[in-house]
């Protein structure tokens, strides 16, 4: 049985945050969360998470999908795998792979690759390596002629090790008995006493046992993040890679200024993107988009045709040729149905706007179904909510709105009705009819004279 340990226990004091430094986020996912996915993607769904510093924090993002030991001391990689030795024995027999939480960029092809490697040439470990081009600050991959000899760290490397591209990017697949094995043997006789994963290698090979390395061919896998600038960097090659992703299909970049594209997000050809648009979770995006300039969708569907300015969008669906903007708020549950026209200062949460209805400005519509060829004028509003509930409201095919109208929920108006402007709308209107509710009008002459004699005066 196939399994893996990823180490996920670091602190990160460098970043300056009080949460564990597998929890940063790169595109807005944790790093944790990309290596698991990587695992997942790879068909390796056996997973033991190794905690440390704030564990409780990582516990609650996992919220049991996956199992979890702590590492309460923090006495190096060795140590932290030690820990997962009761997972490991339950699945003897297998092969175990360890990996750093903090390490985003491992994929799956590597792991799968890798993994066909190790079983094939019948390894004890095999080690995840990558060739950089500036190989400064890592461990050194010294090669023989029938695998590995030896890493060497670059304090230790002499002048034609430090040559060397290949390096080592902490990712292992080991025959499980054999590291259950290995972490038996380690010491701590090292100057910083504690026990190193590392030297698992070193055994194998003092024990005759076979030691490879697989070649990556994603030179991302030796990528970490160490302090906030080290983050930024990573999110900046997570960013350029999805962004190239979608320009290789056939979506339009005039410019990429801002632009931060989730990697689940799915973008058809023909689409445009402008700047400083955020793109999150699973969206998707058919043909023929213009997207932006300044729009943050998250876990919506829009459909062929739509052109969205300056909106922000949460979990909703966009039919096609729909115009949204600017300045609009698309909140959870909405259903926009196509030829739909939103216009500035508006904001739709948790209702259905129906096909070809115009709503024009500086409007809210809230838990309301609404239907087709409707106009809001500008200023209505559907008051939803009393204080205690939330009701909704129904209106039927060609209403008109007038401007400054309430409609106090739950209240149906009925086909093609008309509300004249500033009217309350209290109780259901019949359809064709005109509802309108103007109070009488008091004239008092000469009120802001008395009211204002004083400051009249003295001009």
């Amino acid at each position: 049985m196939n399994n893996a340990v990823i180490l996920a226990g670091g602190q990160g004091k460098r970043m300056k945050a009080d949460i564990p430094k597998p929890m940063f986020k790169v595109l807005g996912e944790p790093m944790l969360e990309w290596v698991i996915k990587a695992c997942e993607g790879a068909d390796i769904t056996e997973l033991c998470i190794v905690t440390g510093f704030m564990s409780e924090v990582i516990d609650e993002y996992l919220n049991g999908r996956y199992e979890s030991v702590i590492q309460s001391e923090r006495l190096g990689t060795g140590h932290a795998v030690m820990q997962a030795v009761p997972f490991m024995k339950r699945r003897s027999g297998g092969n175990t792979l360890v990996l750093c939480g903090d390490a985003p960029f491992i994929d799956s092809k590597t792991i799968g690759n890798a993994l066909k490697l190790h079983v094939s040439e019948g390894n004890s470990v095999t080690v995840i390596t990558a060739e950089i081009e500036n190989p400064k600050g890592y461990g050194r991959i010294v090669r023989s002629g029938d695998g590995i000899s030896c890493i060497v760290e670059e304090k230790d490397a002499n002048p034609q090790q430090r040559e060397i591209r290949e390096v080592n990017s902490g990712a292992y697949w080991f025959k499980t008995d054999d590291l259950l094995e290995y972490l038996g043997e380690l010491t701590q006789n090292n100057s910083q006493g504690e026990y190193y994963l590392t030297d698992s290698v070193f055994i194998a090979l003092n024990k005759g046992r076979r030691v490879n390395a697989y070649i990556s061919e994603n030179p991302d896998v030796v990528l970490g993040a160490n302090d906030r600038k080290g983050l930024l960097e990573l999110n900046t090659a997570a960013r350029m890679a999805v962004i190239e992703k979608h320009l290789e299909n056939g979506v339009e970049f005039t410019c990429t200024d801002g632009v931060v594209i989730g990697r689940d997000v799915v973008i058809e050809s023909g689409t445009e993107i402008m700047a400083g648009t955020q793109l999150r979770g699973n969206t998707v995006i058919g043909k023929d988009c213009r997207i932006g300039p300044n729009c943050i969708i998250d876990n919506c569907e829009i459909k062929d045709g739509v052109s969205l300015n300056y909106v922000q969008a949460f979990e909703s669906v966009i039919e096609a040729g729909v115009k949204i903007g600017p300045w609009v708020h698309i909140r959870p549950g909405s259903h926009i149905m196509s030829g739909v026209k939103i216009g500035d200062f508006v904001e739709i949460k948790n209702s259905t706007i129906g096909e070809g209805t115009a709503v024009a400005h500086l409007t809210y519509v809230g838990d309301s179904d609404v239907g087709k060829k409707v106009n809001f004028g500008c200023g209505t509003v559907t008051v939803n909510y009393d204080g205690i509930v939330k009701s909704r409201c129904e209106i039927g095919d060609n209403c008109f709105i007038g401007c400054n109208t309430n409609l106090i929920a739950p209240v149906k108006l009925g086909k093609a009705v008309y509300t004249a402007a500033g009217t309350t709308i209290t109780k259901d209107v019949p359809d064709y009819a005109l509802a309108i509710d103007r109070g009488v009008v008091k004239i008092k002459e000469g009120y802001s004279l008395r009211k204002l004699k004083k400051r009249l005066e003295k001009e």
